[in-house]
C-alpha cells in the first residue's frame, strides 16, 4: 500500500500524484494557478543543494516550489 506524504519529502526522480492541497487563501490560489491540483501527476526532477527549492515536471513544463509551499501539498507515490 502506498503511503501519503508531504511533497517536501519526495525524492529526486520520484513520480507522484497530488492527493490534496492544504493551503488556504492567496497561497492556495497561487499553488492551484500553477496547475498543482488534486489528481495531477508530478515528477520530482531535482532539488537545490540545501533542499530548497524543489523542481517539478508536470504536464509539459517545469516549475520550482519553495519547501514552505511544498509543505501544503500531500502526494501519493506512483509505482512504475
Amino acid at each position: 500500500m502506498t503511503q501519503d506524504m508531504c511533497l517536501r519529502k519526495a525524492k529526486v526522480n520520484q513520480k507522484l500524484k497530488i492527493k490534496s492541497i492544504a493551503a488556504e487563501g492567496e497561497l492556495g490560489r497561487r499553488i492551484r494557478d500553477l496547475g498543482l491540483i488534486p489528481g495531477t501527476e508530478v515528477h520530482v526532477i531535482g532539488k537545490a543543494p540545501l533542499r530548497d527549492p524543489v523542481a517539478l515536471r508536470l504536464k509539459d513544463f517545469t516549475l520550482t516550489l519553495r519547501n514552505s509551499e511544498a509543505d501544503h501539498i500531500t502526494v501519493i507515490p506512483l509505482e512504475d
